[in-house]
């Protein structure tokens, strides 16, 4: 007979292992279902200086691994897969992936959200040729080169000033006339003298060879155009949800997040969404982590009251 877990944690990010620790602790019979390796997005991260209890930082794939590691301590699996489909009608829901189906009494989608791109024409065919979306990840192969930030909120301009203390020279791109960023990111640009910020630009166009060249950008006031000169350019204009594959099964807002509050209930009974995934003021690592231990708590009241 097919087995039927207690908690089916869609997504091993943060939000999604601290969810299998509760559920796994609390003696549910708990499936993490990951398509790349613990942690999500956390794990290209390179040092974390945010996350309580490190003091000298710590790296997202390490946290991430430690994260699983805690949660299959008491018992929690792990299955890599793809998730394709979900379906939410039936008191059992049932997740189709590339491994065959699972079922499961409630489901958690802590599936995250993945790095917006710019849309350009041959965007894709240049990444890791001179187009990223990390800079942890992909700064030191810029050390004492030119490279471009594109972007204007808090991820941008800490992208730009990580950049600036390896590079010769960063861009830092916005389409508008202010940056979006706190205080905390806009002062420290201001006196970095290798920072230059293009004000009210955005990127046309690539300029390519075998790999990334430089950049053709517009004045969106002026309608000028020119071309600057870079190693590489490093995209942070923000993030979408990992929603695509539940087909509508839970309410969505206009941005396609997870329409859920402080419970992380979503639309549909027995179903949670935690982390990045939901509608939220703010996404971090310690909130990701609230969120999975919340949603426990309420599929524990659910699996209580009604099996």
């Amino acid at each position: 007979m097919q087995q039927i877990f207690d908690v089916l944690i869609i997504g091993g990010g943060p939000a999604g292992y601290t969810a299998a620790l509760y559920a796994a602790r609390a003696g549910l019979d708990t499936l993490v279902l990951e398509r790349m390796s613990a942690g999500g997005q956390m794990a290209l991260t390179g040092d974390i200086e945010n996350y309580p209890g490190f003091e000298d930082g710590i790296d997202g794939f390490t946290l991430g691994f430690k994260m699983q590691q805690g949660a299959e301590k008491f018992g929690a699996k792990t299955e890599y897969t793809d998730v394709l489909g979900v379906d939410f009608s039936e008191k059992i829901k049932k997740v189709n992936t590339t491994a065959g189906e699972f079922f499961a009494k409630t489901v958690i989608i802590a599936a995250g959200a993945n790095p917006r791109e710019l849309g350009l024409q041959n965007e894709a065919a240049f990444v890791g040729r001179g187009v990223h979306y990390c800079a942890h990840c992909d700064g030191r192969f810029y050390k004492d080169k030119t490279v471009a930030v594109i972007g204007g909120g808090n991820s941008a301009a800490a992208d730009a000033l990580y950049l600036s203390r390896l590079v010769k020279k960063v861009y830092l791109i916005h389409r508008r006339d202010s940056l979006r960023a706190d205080k905390i990111y806009r002062d420290p640009l201001k006196t970095a003298e290798n920072v230059e910020i293009l004000w009210d630009n955005v990127v046309s166009e690539l300029i390519t060879d075998k790999r990334v060249t430089g950049l053709k950008i517009r004045n969106v006031k002026s309608g000028e155009e020119e071309e600057i000169f870079c190693d590489g350019v490093f995209v942070s204009i923000g993030r979408k949800p990992a929603t695509e594959f539940l087909g509508g099964a839970v309410r969505l807002d206009d941005s396609g997040y997870i329409v859920a509050d402080e419970t992380t209930k979503t639309s549909v009974n027995g179903v949670y969404a935690a982390g990045d995934i939901r509608k939220k003021a703010l996404r971090q690592i310690v909130t990701a982590v609230s969120d999975g231990a919340t949603a426990v708590h309420f599929a524990e009241e659910y699996l209580a009251e009604e099996f």
